[in-house]
């Protein structure tokens, strides 16, 4: 059986890959699971697959968890440290799912534990790419991504001889407004934001993809997790989510990694890898679909693409801020304190007004996005939603 550890066990990651496990329980022996503040939802997903321990990083939880676990054998703890404790606490895989950068340091704790990280955490590479990279090569850790355009990256790359890869081309889908006026965007509200046309995800990313500023952090991220520059990096827009990303070689071949939009899929390549596993998700039937369509993504009615881009090129604590000030903005719009164009704008005018030097540690990381948060903060005030 392999051992497993969830940080985030309660979002729409964690949640899958709870999925696929109480599907082969003879294949899976869970070690932890951690939530924020779900405690039922943790609570039940513990007692359901027997694990060991089980965490609440909000510690004003930590009473109501330990109630719902009496019990049942199964060690209930609290608050930040807990957390990465979890992380450290010897699975072989780990599951890193923890929403923006509160998921910073439970990751590199995994990483430091020199086993296999499935990487579902944006911001770990975004802000802390050198950090965490030197750290995967530091103790030996297998680091396998989650997203799918990564995962399908993954697929489709030599990685015995990597200077055959001439491109790295992501997909995106787009998003809900691929196809809204330019003069209705304004008046974009949170529910439409959320409501993507091909993928179940949580609100955060969600507005991401509309904005495509998660297809900006997937650039950044891609330029960590492959041996590749940042002008071998490309974006097509592909609204049916068919082909989740390609390779491009020397010779003009390429090859890409293609299935239905389910999120189960790529999990399950980390979660049996190197080996595969029986998913339930629904086969591709390309006869079906008819037709696969691609076009540029347009920088003018998604600026936050072109703000990532910038911060990739520009490197040091660009993309720190960048992710940092994006969180306060998207924060601020599902609030209804800023409205959906304000995003870049917020993030624009943060990037503009902060450039501290490069980090070398995680607690520098933490430094910058902390100023870079508060920055923001004071930007959104004077935002109209």
């Amino acid at each position: 059986m392999k051992t497993v550890t969830i940080l985030g066990a309660t979002g729409s990651i964690g949640s899958s890959t709870l999925d696929l496990i109480e599907r082969a329980p003879e294949a899976f022996d869970v070690v932890a699971l951690t939530a924020n503040c779900d405690v039922e939802k943790l609570a039940a997903a513990a007692i359901r697959t027997n694990a060991k321990l089980a965490v609440v990083a909000d510690d004003g939880c930590y009473v109501a968890l330990k109630e719902r676990l009496a019990g049942t054998g199964i060690e209930a703890a609290a608050g930040a440290d807990a957390v990465c404790d979890a992380a450290r606490a010897g699975a072989e895989w780990t599951m890193a799912a923890i929403v923006g950068c509160a998921g910073l340091k439970p990751s590199m704790a995994a990483v430091e534990q020199g086993k296999t990280v499935a990487l579902a955490n944006k911001e770990a590479l975004v802000s802390a790419g050198d950090v965490m990279t030197a750290a995967v090569a530091r103790h030996g850790a297998t680091l396998l991504p989650v997203d799918s355009e990564h995962n399908a990256v993954y697929q489709c790359f030599d990685h015995a001889a990597p200077g055959r890869v001439a491109r790295v081309i992501l997909t995106a889908s787009g998003g809900p407004f691929r196809d809204t006026p330019a003069d209705q965007m304004a008046a974009i509200t949170p529910a439409q934001a959320v409501a993507h046309p091909n993928w179940s995800m949580g609100a955060k990313i969600s507005v991401d993809s509309a904005t495509l500023m998660n297809k900006g952090l997937e650039l950044i991220e891609a330029f960590h997790l492959f041996p590749i520059t940042a002008d071998q990096l490309d974006v097509v827009v592909h609204r049916q989510s068919v082909i989740h990303s390609m390779v491009e070689y020397v010779d003009g071949s390429v090859l890409a990694q293609l299935g239905t939009p389910d999120m189960r899929t790529p999990i399950a390549y980390t979660l049996a890898w190197p080996d595969r596993m029986v998913t339930p998700g629904p086969r591709l039937d390309l006869a079906a679909i008819g037709r696969l369509d691609f076009q540029a993504p347009d920088f003018d009615r998604f600026p936050c693409l072109k703000l990532a881009l910038d911060c990739l090129k520009a490197g040091g604590a660009r993309p720190i801020i960048l992710n940092a000030a994006n969180e306060i903005a998207v924060a601020a719009f599902l609030a209804g304190r800023a409205g959906f164009l304000e995003i870049a704008a917020i993030v624009a005018d943060t990037l503009e007004g902060y450039d501290p030097a490069a980090p070398e540690t995680l607690d520098a990381v933490l430094a910058i996005d902390a100023e870079a948060r508060r920055l923001a903060g004071e930007r959104v005030k004077e935002s109209v939603a």
